[in-house]
C-alpha cells in the first residue's frame, strides 16, 4: 500500500474529451460546443468522465482534510491500494500527518466543493468547461434559430442567456459551480 498524499493526484485521471461522455449527453454536449465554436467563442474542455477510483480519492481526501473524518474509518476500494492512516516513528497513528497528506491531495485536485462518490462526472453526464467571448455572441440554438447574446459577463460561468442556449441543447448549467454543465444541472 502507498501512503496518501500528492502522488495520488496523477492516478486515475479524469477524461477531457467529449468522446468520453455517455449518450445522449455526448451528442448534446458536442452540438453545444460546436455551436459555441462556430460563434467564435473560446471553449476549453477541462473535465468529462471521472473514474470512480478518482471520485473515491477526491471524496475521502476532502473528508479527511476538511471535515475531520478519521482516516482509519475510510472504506477500502478495490483497485486503489492507498493507506490513509500515516504513522509516527513509534508506529502509532499520526492524525496530523494523515490530514496534511489528504490536504495535499485536495490542493492537487483543485477541489473547491465537496466531491461526491457518485456524480454526473462518474456517469459520463457532465463536462467542466471554460467558455468566453468578445463582443456579441451570435449562436445557434438547437432548433436552428440563432440568438444574439449581448449581456455580460461574457463567460459560460455567469451568463444566464448562454445558460438558456445550453439548456436548448440539453446541456444544463450548475450555477454554483462555475465550469460545470451536465445533463440535468447537477
Amino acid at each position: 500500500m502507498a501512503l496518501s498524499g500528492a502522488s495520488w493526484v496523477s492516478q486515475f485521471p479524469t477524461g477531457s474529451s467529449l468522446d468520453d461522455l455517455t449518450e445522449p449527453f455526448e451528442t448534446n454536449a458536442k452540438s453545444f460546443v460546436s455551436a459555441l465554436r462556430a460563434a467564435s467563442a473560446s471553449v476549453t474542455i477541462n473535465d468529462t468522465l471521472r473514474p470512480p477510483e478518482r471520485a473515491y480519492l477526491m471524496h475521502y481526501s476532502f473528508a479527511i482534510a476538511r471535515e475531520g473524518l478519521d482516516p482509519a474509518t475510510v472504506p477500502a476500494m478495490a483497485g486503489v491500494d492507498i493507506q490513509w492512516v500515516h504513522t509516527n516513528t513509534a508506529g502509532a497513528a499520526d492524525l496530523a500527518a494523515s490530514k496534511a497528506a489528504a490536504g495535499q491531495m485536495v490542493q492537487g485536485y483543485g477541489i473547491v466543493f465537496k466531491p461526491a462518490l457518485g456524480s454526473r462526472h462518474t456517469e459520463g453526464k457532465a463536462v467542466d468547461m471554460d467558455i468566453s467571448w468578445q463582443g456579441n455572441l451570435v449562436i445557434a440554438k438547437v432548433d436552428g434559430s440563432s440568438q444574439t447574446i449581448s449581456s455580460s459577463p461574457r463567460t459560460g460561468a455567469g451568463n444566464s442567456d448562454l445558460h438558456a442556449v445550453g439548456a436548448s441543447y440539453g446541456v444544463i448549467k450548475l450555477l454554483s459551480d462555475p465550469p460545470h454543465w451536465s445533463s440535468d444541472g447537477h
